[in-house]
């Protein structure tokens, strides 16, 4: 089978491949296939499957990113807001966790600070719960 210009299936696959390595881009080099395959389904346009594929390695970036992050500040363990037990902690009002936990403040550069005795759930706030 080739495409336009004489180009094999192949031979484009290959150019993929190796245009990806050198570029740094492994969402694209690893997914490009199957995102090709749906915007064909889909009948999309170039300009269609292109900001797919673009956006594909975006987020992958910025997953990869966060990951990097969260292990670099060496965290001793998980905690997510949504794993918060309010039953053991009553005095820490659910609105307001869950207020913080939108990160309105850090976007306005508002600082923060927890201050309560030991068990109120601090450190679950702080630690990768944003």
């Amino acid at each position: 089978m080739t495409t336009r210009k004489g180009v094999t299936e192949q031979a484009a696959v290959a150019a993929i491949d190796g245009g990806c390595r050198t570029l740094r881009l492994p969402t694209i080099r690893s997914r490009f296939g199957e995102i090709a395959a749906a915007a064909e389904r889909e009948q999309l346009s170039y300009l269609g499957f292109l900001p797919e594929l673009v956006m594909a390695e975006c987020d992958d970036r910025d997953s990869r990113r966060s990951v990097r992050r969260m292990n670099a500040a060496g965290f001793p363990r998980d905690k997510r807001v949504d794993e918060f037990d309010f039953d053991a902690n009553p005095n820490v009002p659910a609105a307001t966790v869950h207020q913080l936990a939108g990160r309105g403040w850090v976007k306005a550069g508002q600082p923060l600070c927890l201050i309560g005795d030991s068990g109120t759930g601090k450190t679950h706030c702080e630690t990768r719960s944003w």
